[in-house]
């Protein structure tokens, strides 16, 4: 039980970054590039793929939680994922639903001004990215062993 737990604190962080590179930092940007793609259908999209991967986020955070307690992970790991929670409910609780009225107003035909709700999406996704990463980190230098310096003898 402890090497599974150990072994999910580094890959469920790991599938978590993978989601949001090839979501956010890829999909989104090129999607509106590609040939017929009307900004309903982007948004359309858009809205669906964010969906899916907010459940796929707490579904993901959900298990980290449970991988975290036994054996018990560390003080740092325990805030990082607290900082985790924090920005993903923040994500899906206070940030989507202005989203979702925008884009139910752009589908519905009305002019709309500019949001800077994006922006926050954007920098949500960014801390969320650098937590990720520093909790990989944290949990890889746990799960390796020490390395002392060898001694060599010279001739």
């Amino acid at each position: 039980m402890q090497r599974t737990s150990l072994t999910l604190r580094l890959i469920i962080p790991a599938i978590w970054l993978g989601l949001i590179i090839a979501i956010s930092f890829v999909e989104t940007p090129l999607k509106f590039q590609a040939p017929g793609i009307t900004l309903e259908l982007g948004l359309g999209i858009g809205r669906l793929v964010f969906f899916a991967m907010n459940i796929t986020a707490l579904v993901l955070a959900a298990i980290l939680t449970l991988a975290m307690i036994r054996p018990r992970a560390s003080r740092l790991q325990w805030g990082l994922l607290l900082g985790l929670w924090a920005l993903l409910l923040t994500q899906v609780l206070i940030i989507r639903p202005p989203l979702n009225a925008r884009t139910d107003a752009l589908l519905a035909g009305q002019e709309t001004a500019g949001s800077l709700w994006h922006y926050f999406y954007i920098a949500a996704d960014g801390a969320i990215f650098l937590a990720l990463i520093v909790f990989v980190i944290v949990t890889a230098r746990q799960l390796i062993p020490a390395v002392s310096p060898t001694h060599s003898v010279d001739a």
